[in-house]
């Protein structure tokens, strides 16, 4: 008889965050599969629990899957946990997971913590609908190319992102999608937790004050409805200052008709449309 696996979510930061169900099968299981299994024990320790623990780290994915379902095929209880929240959602687990569905092996799911749902629920922007972006590329091109394929959508965007990238994130976020509000969140559920919100701009600044360390969540807002894109902005701008009105005035009346940002208009009208325009 096929053992169960267990998706079993951990504190993200804060070592009381867990439920009590996420304890319970913790302490009832035959194994845990972990992705740091030194910083899982930080965890069982805490907690008083002692168990047989295995290493699942995303490197070796496919080999550790192995091993694994070698151990629910044996008929073994297994809970499957990463270093932070929950597995398979930006960490370790879909290869797993979709083994132990392949061959007939129950999975069950004890939810519990996730960095991109704390930080929704204090970003202060639209959580009805989002869409999760997780990482995106480190590499710059691709990684603006993905910005890029993300401007239209209208609905709240999360991103997750590393402390040496997070810089140059929000630099090519201000590119492409201009200075729409954001909420940076950083070192959640932890003692010193912060939470940067403003336009984009803002919190590059604010960012730039502050101890750059650990992942960042970036919450972002959509773009709004109706919104014209930065191009077509430019040529409203354009049309506007050839019919005799200042960049000033042209600026603001496109921004507040179209949506987008009047200091990011302003900004690309003094290259684009000085250049077309020759003013």
């Amino acid at each position: 008889m096929m053992g169960e696996l267990y998706i079993v979510s951990t504190p993200i930061g804060n070592l009381e965050d867990i439920t009590l169900r996420a304890l319970k099968v913790l302490r009832e299981v035959d194994l845990i599969a972990a992705e740091d299994t030194r910083h899982s024990l930080k965890l069982l320790n805490h907690y008083g629990i002692s168990k047989p623990l295995i290493s699942y780290w995303r490197e070796k994915e496919k080999a550790r899957t192995k091993v694994v379902m070698d151990k629910l095929k044996d008929g073994l209880s297994v809970a499957l946990v990463t270093d932070a929240g929950t597995p398979g959602i930006s960490d370790p687990g879909e290869v797993l997971i979709r083994e132990a569905i392949k061959e007939g092996v129950q999975v069950t799911p004890i939810p519990g913590p996730a960095s991109l749902i704390a930080a929704l629920s204090v970003s202060g922007l639209d959580t009805g609908k989002f869409y999760f972006a997780g990482f995106l590329s480190g590499r710059p091109v691709q990684r603006r190319k993905d910005l890029l394929s993300l401007k239209s959508v209208e609905v709240t965007l999360v991103f997750y992102e590393s402390p040496h990238r997070i810089e140059e994130f929000l630099a090519d976020l201000l590119e492409v999608l201009g200075d729409r509000e954001m909420a940076l969140c950083h070192e959640l559920t932890k003692m010193f937790e912060t939470v940067l919100r403003g336009p984009v701009s803002v919190v590059i600044e604010a960012l730039h004050e502050s101890k750059i360390a650990g992942e960042y969540v970036a919450v972002v807002a959509g773009i709004e409805p109706g919104a014209i894109s930065m191009e077509s902005a430019l040529i409203e701008v354009e049309k506007l200052m050839r019919g005799g009105k200042g960049r000033k005035e042209a600026v603001e009346e496109v921004a507040l008709a179209g949506g987008v940002s009047k200091k990011t208009l302003y900004k690309e009208s003094l290259t684009i449309c000085g250049l077309r325009c020759g003013l």
